[in-house]
């Protein structure tokens, strides 16, 4: 675990890119977000103005979302899931010469935080796109940080996103408004119903849906 400053900590898990990414990659494309709003007056609501409020980002670093949060009095932790979970090393050789995923492996090394730490946190669709095996420890591993009353922004894609929906990065541009750039290739695992997202989601308090124009569904989730 390295401190990069006194309000950003990164806590990778040492994973190479599943692929090159293309010169395009640093276009980015703007895009409205209404969960986006809600996530951002619900930290503003919850601020107190005598102690900044703890935000975990689960996707790639992203100054934009450092300096916007940090602009607003945050500190902001930052962990790359997704990344960590292409760590070759996780993948582990069976006699019968198949291989599986080492869960406990990663879960020692991976989110690991002290109860109730996190204000909120921005787990973008990093579900849509994880090992099958990880997503509820995921879900369940989040729980345990967030502090009662804590928010939660994730995005789950619908049927019509397609097997081959490109994987983004997300910066937050203002309190509504978001720019995707493309990231590494990483291969859409899943799509959750909406039954199957409160299932996920069903420990936590509340849950509430946006649905977008682009395929993707915003979710709120209360701790």
């Amino acid at each position: 675990m390295g401190s990069v400053s006194n309000t950003f900590f990164s806590f990778f898990g040492g994973a190479s890119a599943p692929s090159e990414i293309s010169a395009s990659s640093s276009q980015r494309v703007s895009r409205r977000s209404s969960g986006l709003n809600e996530f951002t007056r619900a930290v503003c609501e919850s601020n107190n103005q005598d102690e900044s409020l703890c935000i975990l980002d689960l996707g790639p670093t992203s100054p934009a979302n450092i300096a916007h949060l940090t602009g607003l009095g945050h500190k902001v932790y930052n962990e790359d899931v997704l990344q960590a979970s292409t760590d070759p090393a996780l993948s582990v050789n069976m006699e019968d010469g198949t291989s599986v995923f080492d869960l406990k492996r990663f879960a020692a090394e991976n989110l690991v935080y002290e109860a109730a730490l996190f204000d909120a946190v921005l787990c973008w669709d990093v579900p849509d796109y994880l090992p099958e095996t990880l997503v509820k420890p995921l879900v369940e591993r989040i729980h345990r940080a967030l502090k009662p009353g804590g928010v939660l922004l994730a995005f789950f894609h619908t049927r019509d996103a397609g097997p081959d929906a490109a994987y983004y990065r997300y910066h937050i541009a203002s309190k509504d408004t978001l720019e995707l750039q493309r990231g590494p290739q990483f291969r859409l695992q899943r799509v959750f119903q909406n039954r199957h997202i409160e299932n996920l989601f069903r420990d936590y308090s509340s849950i509430k849906f946006f649905l977008s124009r682009d395929h993707i569904r915003e979710v709120l989730v209360v701790r």
